[in-house]
C-alpha cells in the first residue's frame, strides 16, 4: 500500500526543490566558466530546458488531444524570427542587413527602446527595461505564430491521423521557404544569418520561463478544457455526443501549443545567438516527437526527462565516441558519426524496453518517489525468485511440450 502525501506538504516540497534547483543553477552559472571542462553542463541544461517546453506543446497536441501533428520545426522558426528581428540594436543592423540597402526595413529594437527609456545600460532601472523589452517580445513571437497556426488550422484540422501529419509537415516547410525568400529579406534578411540581438545573460532566465509555461500547460489539461482534449483524444464520438465541439477545442489545442512552441523558438535563438531557417527542418519535429515518445505520449514529466536525456546524449555524454575515446577507452572503429550509432541504439533499448516511453501516462509525485526508494530493498530481495521462477516456468513448459510430442 502507497504512503499518500497531503497536498500542503506536496506543495511545500515542491517549493523547496524549486528554490534548491534555482540556487544550483545560479551557483552553476558563477562557477562553471565557458572555457571548463564542465560547461556543457551549462549547455545542456538551457538547451534541454528549450526543448522540453517545446516537447511539453507538441505532447499537449499529441498526446492530450490525440491529433498527430508534425510542424513544430514551422512554428518554432516563426517565434524565433519574430524575436530576433524586433530585438537588434539599430546600430547593428547595417552590419547584419548588410546584403540590403539601408540595413533593411525595421529600425528599432524593443529591448534597447525600453533599456534607454527606463535610464540607459548602466541603470538597474535600463536592466529592467532590457528584459521587459526580451519578455514583451518573447509573448509578441508566440502570438504571432498562435494566429499562424490558427489560419493553418482552419483547413488542416478537418484531417486526421496521417493525412493531418502530412498536411502541417508541409505547412512547415512551406514556412521554412518563406522566410528563406529573397523578396522578404529586407525584414528577414533572406537566407543569411540573423545576430546581434538581445540575449539573456544567466541560464535562469530560459529555466523560469520555461517553467511558468510548462506550469501553465499543467493546469489548462488540469482544466475542464484539458478533459474536454482527452476525450477527443479518447473518443471524439463520445466526446461530440457529450457536447464537446470538436472543431473548437482542436483548434484551441493546435493555436496553445502553437504559441509555446513559438515561445521555446524565441528561445532557442537567444540560447543559440543567431538564427537561420535553414536548419528547422523536419529532422528538427522529429528530434522533438521522439522526446515525446521516449518520455511517454500523455505524461508532462516524461516530456522533460526525455529532452534533457536526449540533449545530454546527443551533445554531450556520447561526444567522446566521434573522438575515438569513450570512458578512457580507446579504438579505432570509434570514428566521427559512431555517436549517432550507439545513440540509435540506446533509443531502439528504450522503446524495446518501455514501450510507452519511460513514464507512460504517469506524471512525478513526490508519494511515487518515496514509496519507489522505500520499497526498492524488498524489490531487489525478490530479484533471485523471480529469476529462478521465470527459468522454472520455462523449464516446465519445455517438458510439457516434449510430452505433448512423444504422445
Amino acid at each position: 500500500m502507497t504512503d499518500r502525501i497531503s497536498n500542503k506538504k506536496n506543495i511545500t516540497l515542491s517549493i523547496i526543490a524549486i528554490i534548491v534547483m534555482l540556487a544550483a543553477i545560479y551557483v552553476l552559472d558563477i562557477v562553471i566558466k565557458p572555457t571548463s571542462s564542465w560547461s556543457n553542463l551549462m549547455t545542456c541544461l538551457e538547451k534541454g530546458t528549450i526543448y522540453a517546453l517545446v516537447a511539453v506543446s507538441m505532447n499537449l497536441l499529441n498526446g492530450f488531444t490525440g491529433l498527430f501533428s508534425l510542424g513544430q520545426a514551422g512554428f518554432m522558426l516563426i517565434g524565433a524570427y519574430a524575436y530576433a528581428i524586433f530585438a537588434i540594436a539599430p546600430e547593428d543592423r547595417a552590419t547584419v542587413y548588410q546584403y540590403y540597402e539601408g540595413g533593411g526595413l525595421i529600425h528599432f529594437s524593443l529591448p534597447h527602446m525600453l533599456q534607454d527609456m527606463m535610464g540607459g545600460a548602466d541603470a538597474f532601472g535600463g536592466t529592467i527595461g532590457y528584459y521587459l523589452g526580451i519578455i514583451l517580445l518573447m509573448i509578441f513571437a508566440g502570438l504571432i505564430t498562435a494566429v499562424i497556426a490558427f489560419l493553418i488550422g482552419i483547413p488542416v484540422l478537418r484531417l486526421k491521423s496521417d493525412y493531418l501529419a502530412i498536411a502541417t509537415l508541409g505547412f512547415a516547410e512551406i514556412i521554412r521557404s518563406f522566410f528563406q525568400w529573397e523578396g522578404l529579406g529586407p525584414v528577414t534578411n533572406g537566407s543569411n544569418v540573423l545576430r546581434k540581438f538581445a540575449s539573456y545573460d544567466s541560464s535562469i532566465f530560459p529555466v523560469l520561463v520555461a517553467g511558468i509555461c510548462v506550469a501553465f500547460i499543467v493546469l489548462l489539461i488540469n482544466s475542464s478544457y484539458g478533459r474536454a482534449f482527452k476525450s477527443i483524444r479518447d473518443d471524439e464520438i463520445a466526446a461530440e455526443a457529450m457536447g464537446v465541439n470538436l472543431f473548437k477545442h482542436k483548434e484551441l489545442s493546435f493555436v496553445i501549443s502553437s504559441f509555446f512552441a513559438g515561445v521555446g523558438g524565441a528561445l532557442l535563438a537567444m540560447f543559440q545567438n543567431n538564427i537561420n531557417a535553414a536548419p528547422f527542418t523536419s529532422n528538427m519535429t522529429y528530434e522533438i516527437l521522439l522526446i515525446v515518445v521516449i518520455g511517454g505520449i500523455g505524461s508532462i514529466t516524461g516530456s522533460i526527462i526525455g529532452a534533457y536525456l536526449f540533449v545530454c546524449c546527443s551533445e554531450w555524454w556520447l561526444r567522446g565516441l566521434d573522438a575515438g575515446e569513450f570512458l578512457g577507452i580507446e579504438a579505432d572503429f570509434m570514428s566521427p558519426g559512431f555517436r549517432k550509432v550507439v545513440f540509435a541504439v540506446v533509443i531502439m533499448c528504450i522503446v524495446l524496453f518501455y514501450s510507452r516511453g519511460i513514464m507512460g501516462t504517469n506524471e512525478f509525485s513526490w508519494s511515487g518517489l518515496f514509496n519507489f526508494f522505500k520499497t526498492l530493498p524488498k524489490r531487489i530481495a525478490a530479484v533471485p525468485g523471480k529469476i529462478k521462477a521465470k527459468f522454472s516456468n520455462k523449464k516446465h513448459k519445455k517438458h510439457t511440450e516434449n510430452v505433448k510430442e512423444a504422445q
